[in-house]
């Protein structure tokens, strides 16, 4: 690979530690994590003030996950263990500056972990990689924005630039964003919802006319039965364990459905709350399913047929406002019981005693994450649950509805804003009348054609604003190919990543604001505003001094790449300097670009923000039919091999997305290492493997074989034929064409792999 770069993390010397995994989540392990992150990166004030505005009415948004802050009201500590890595991470008093550069080629760096480069801090200049260089140098803003208007300029078609966005980037950044990219003439915005949500927005938009959840926080207490599937509050949304807890002491039973079961969904202790802390703290899932990998579709179609069973009279909620029932009724009562057990891997008398627990409910909320998303049937599998809660009504009424619990911050705004490779008619039309520009009307690419694009030479300028692309994103090698078949890659960023590595021919790093910091105009200090999980936009803004005095923010970024290109092509209609003098005027394009942004300027100056329209939410369902839809598919899971293993990422404890902050998973009891493959002891047993012994993995799909070596075997309660490892670094064997049908996000749920010893 060009400059002798590795694009994948590397082979770890020692074997990981291990202990018995835990079944409380938070308490004061938490506690003492959150402390000990503070302190080592932001030291005891800096800790005290920065997490003290945290998630506050008049702070900034945590930076991580995308859970909703409480209605009305915020505690003396609205944030979670998570959460405060987030911040100090960012906050770090560490600095990846010039001379830090200098003293590493890229491809030394590449040889460095993935958690080495986050703790090297916070990026403080521009920086250029000029082609047949090895080491970063300093470039001046100006200068940067003109070698990228330049390269832009000099295309021959716009969509052979590809604009990326991360989840992370506020709505007022993505609205430019998006506006830049189809000023310059193109609708190529792949960004992370690609590789995460896109199954649940296409399924739930066929399904109830909206691709967004139809809960409310306020919902969880009102609730008598919440299904939690797919997902691992406990690390990657452990505020979400607060309000299951609310859930449970006001009633409503919890049950957990996963491949593994999690010390979130065990006992919970609330780090706030001294009765908890101290005592036995509040058991959240009343039951634990352990269903395979890829057999929650079997499982949920299981449930229908228990539902349809138990169904004296047809409800008046599906005569009244479903279509598609009689065809869903006659597959459902179709698909025979061994096909539910054998696929699912959930003994019948399970599935019929949920099953009733289910047709008894009347307020019931489904909430899921990436666990159904990334599978070839996902967005089938994501239909089926909602095709179980339309058979109860479950939509529309308190305490019960969908909710794809999403992973990062703004991620849900960023697209409402426009970051999408496939925007409606209506809104390209509503962003030319207002800004002025003739938007593209071609569908752009997602972030797997992406990559196909850049590899096949046909897209060479990939700008990211944020995000680790290359580590996050499927089949890393095909990625890093991508990468460096471009003439110009341009990372916005905050701190050292591996995408900073695996380059184009010329790379350019881009340091911005994080959350934390002001952000001063000549209009003053500038806040902006993000959409959580439920559809709340709400403000953020930063308080605390720049990392460095060469920072700019997002916005301003956009705005120097847009009066570059001006320059270059053209005087557009744009008047970017206007634009980010004062957020405001951003905010008043959005308000006249897209519905339910009235008064948006008003409104997220109060507390809390306010909720953008759901349609569903108020029984309008705005499909094709106009009710919402019963949709059927038949039964379909991943097949492998009798000697084959299905495989599925997981995160671990000590990270968030691609950022490792440590090489401890506290939770599952596994320290000081992450090229782990948890396996179930009979498999081991099965295969003469013993802890901690070093083996191959081995993805195959179409023909193909992708290996990667040096993992170490873990014993773990799986489901046997089950394995689970660590992302980033199994992304490698994620085969890039392995895709979803329908939302065409990889496929990291379900990966068809063979284990061999070294």
């Amino acid at each position: 690979m060009g400059r002798g770069v590795t694009a994948t993390t590397p082979l770890e010397r020692n074997s990981p530690k291990r202990s018995a995994p835990k079944s409380v989540a938070a308490g004061i392990p938490a506690v003492i994590s959150t402390a000990k992150h503070g302190i080592r990166n932001m030291g005891v004030i800096s800790s005290i003030f920065k997490l003290g505005k945290l998630n506050k009415f008049d702070g900034f948004d945590c930076p991580g996950c995308a859970w909703p802050d409480p209605d009305g009201h915020r505690t003396f500590a609205e944030f979670c263990e998570n959460g405060a890595k987030a911040v100090s991470d960012e906050a770090t008093r560490k600095r990846a500056d010039p001379e830090f550069w200098s003293r590493w080629t890229v491809s030394e760096l590449s040889e460095k972990s993935d958690h080495w480069m986050n703790g090297q801090g916070r990026l403080t200049h521009p920086m250029i990689l000029r082609p047949d260089n090895q080491r970063y140098v300093p470039i001046d803003w100006d200068d940067a924005f003109e070698l990228i208007a330049q390269e832009l300029s000099s295309l021959t078609d716009p969509n052979q630039a590809i604009f990326y966005t991360s989840g992370r980037t506020s709505n007022e950044a993505a609205f430019l964003w998006q506006l830049l990219a189809r000023r310059f003439g193109t609708n190529n915005l792949p960004d992370c919802s690609n590789m995460c949500h896109e199954s649940s927005g296409v399924a739930l938009s066929e399904s109830i006319g909206i691709g967004k959840g139809t809960v409310k926080l306020d919902d969880f207490t009102s609730s008598d039965l919440i299904l939690v599937v797919g997902q691992n509050p406990g690390t990657n949304h452990p505020r979400m364990l607060t309000s299951l807890r609310d859930a449970k002491k006001a009633g409503a039973s919890i049950i957990s459905i996963n491949p593994i079961k999690e010390a979130g969904m065990g006992r919970f202790k609330h780090p706030q709350n001294p009765l908890d802390l101290l005592g036995r703290g509040t058991r959240i899932a009343d039951e634990h399913i352990s269903v395979n990998i890829n057999g929650d579709f079997a499982l949920f179609r299981g449930f229908a047929k228990v539902i349809l069973d138990s169904q004296q009279d047809l409800p008046a909620f599906v005569s009244e406002h479903t279509h598609g029932f009689d065809d869903y009724r006659d597959a459902v009562m179709g698909t025979s019981w061994n096909e539910v057990v054998h696929t699912s891997g959930v003994d019948r008398e399970i599935i019929e005693r949920i099953g009733e627990v289910i047709a008894r409910s009347e307020c019931m909320i489904s909430c899921w994450a990436m666990g159904l998303t990334q599978h070839r049937n996902a967005v089938a599998t994501i239909q089926e649950i909602a095709n179980v809660s339309l058979l109860g009504g479950h939509i529309g009424r308190s305490g019960a509805g969908l909710c794809p619990v999403r992973g990062h911050s703004n991620v849900q705004g960023d697209r409402t804003v426009g970051i999408n490779h496939k925007p409606t008619m209506s809104f390209l039309d509503s962003l030319s009348k207002v800004t002025g520009i003739e938007s593209p009307i071609i569908e752009g690419v997602d972030v797997v054609e992406a990559v196909h694009r850049m590899r096949d030479g046909d897209s060479t300028v990939f700008l990211s604003m944020g995000g680790n692309f290359l580590s996050a994103m499927s089949d890393t090698n095909a990625t890093a190919s991508a990468l460096t078949n471009c003439s110009l890659t341009v990372q916005i960023s905050t701190k050292p990543n591996r995408s900073h590595l695996v380059t184009g021919k010329t790379a350019l790093i881009l340091p911005c604001l994080g959350r934390t910091e002001l952000d001063l105009t000549v209009s003053g200090n500038q806040f902006v505003t993000v959409e959580n999980s439920m559809g709340i936009v709400h403000s953020s803004i930063g308080t605390a001094k720049p990392a460095s005095p060469q920072l700019m923010s997002e916005p301003s970024i956009v705005s120097g790449i847009g009066l570059a290109l001006d320059t270059k092509c053209g005087q557009s209609p744009i008047d970017w300097t206007h634009l980010v003098d004062d957020y405001d005027r951003i905010r008043a394009l959005i308000e006249q670009t897209i519905p339910g942004f009235d008064d948006y300027n008003a409104r997220c100056r109060n507390e809390g923000g306010f909720y953008l329209p759901n349609a569903a939410r108020d029984m309008v369902f705005n499909t094709h039919t106009g009710k919402a839809n019963f949709i059927v598919h038949p039964i379909t899971s991943i097949q492998t091999e009798p000697d084959h293993f299905v495989m599925m990422t997981i995160r671990s404890h000590d990270q968030y997305n691609t950022t490792i902050y440590g090489l401890d998973d506290r939770y599952r009891g596994i320290n000081k290492g992450r090229r782990v493959v948890l396996v179930n002891e009979l498999d081991m047993e099965a295969n003469g493997w013993k802890e901690f012994d070093l083996v191959n993995i081995t993805s195959h799909y179409g023909g193909a074989e992708i290996s990667s070596r040096g993992w170490y075997v873990i014993p773990y309660a799986i489901p046997m034929g089950n394995v689970a490892t660590y992302f980033p670094e199994a992304n490698v064997l994620v085969p890039l064409d392995s895709v979803a049908e329908g939302s065409n996000t990889p496929t990291s749920k379900s990966i068809d792999v063979t284990i061999t010893t070294n």
